[in-house]
């Protein structure tokens, strides 16, 4: 009777992390973390990231440690890249909405960008390049 194994076949291991993983896990946790601190610090107290858009970036800091959890390479570049996207334009969408509130108020210098929204800018810098790093990059083995 034939055995199923055999002794002369090599182990096959499967990756479960690829090149951008790292990358992506720093990206997100920076993401999350900036999500749940102060976004906007004002002389009467801070904003939170939760009191707004920071629970869409909160989603899609999940979305980029997920990503950098699948063996997948194509699927890992589209959550970088989605979660990165999205991110950076909800980032940036809050900076210019700074920007106008200290315009149309004359309190310039009163509204200051937080902690929080500073590193959710992070985030988003390097979910970006790492996918750009993992477009392209030469498919390895």
């Amino acid at each position: 009777m034939a055995s199923t194994t055999s002794a002369n076949a090599p182990a096959v291991r499967k990756r479960v992390f690829h090149p951008g993983s790292l990358g992506m896990l720093l990206g997100g946790v920076l993401a999350l973390v900036g999500s749940l601190l102060p976004w906007v610090m004002t002389p009467v107290g801070s904003l939170p990231g939760l009191a707004g858009p920071g629970l869409w970036t909160l989603s899609a800091a999940f979305i980029a440690i997920a990503g950098a959890l699948l063996p997948y390479r194509k699927i890992a570049i589209g959550h970088c890249l989605a979660a990165g996207l999205a991110v950076a334009v909800i980032a940036g969408w809050q900076l210019g909405r700074l920007v106008y509130l200290s315009a149309i108020t004359d309190a310039w210098g009163q509204m200051l960008p937080g902690i929080g929204l500073v590193m959710v800018s992070g985030g988003a810098v390097i979910l970006l390049r790492t996918g750009y790093r993992l477009v392209t990059a030469r498919q390895g083995t």
